[in-house]
């Protein structure tokens, strides 16, 4: 086994785990941090693939996936905070 192979299955060790705290988490917070991390090491799972099997568009994909994972979580938690995502709240002057 190769040293990025090894990399590789301590990062879905690490995924497993990070899962495990999604389901178990006792609060919110702890879940959409454990859905964050899924998503950073689902972007680090993606670089070392790519780099094994020599496709270096694997980090393009692992970009965009960072992008979506950073505006999701986002979104829960205004969602968790406000209760709404598109109105404007009372403070704002809407």
């Amino acid at each position: 086994m190769t040293v990025l192979g090894a990399g590789a299955l301590a990062i879905l060790i690490a995924l497993g785990l990070a899962l495990a705290r999604a389901l178990l988490g006792p609060t919110v917070f702890d879940r959409v941090l454990a859905a964050n991390a899924i998503g950073t090491l689902a972007i680090v799972l993606l670089a070392v693939v790519g780099f094994l099997f020599g496709r270096p568009e694997f980090l393009d994909i692992g970009i965009t996936y960072g992008l979506l994972n950073l505006i999701g979580t986002l979104a829960v938690l205004k969602y968790w905070r406000f209760g709404d995502l598109g109105r404007p709240s009372e403070e704002d002057g809407g």
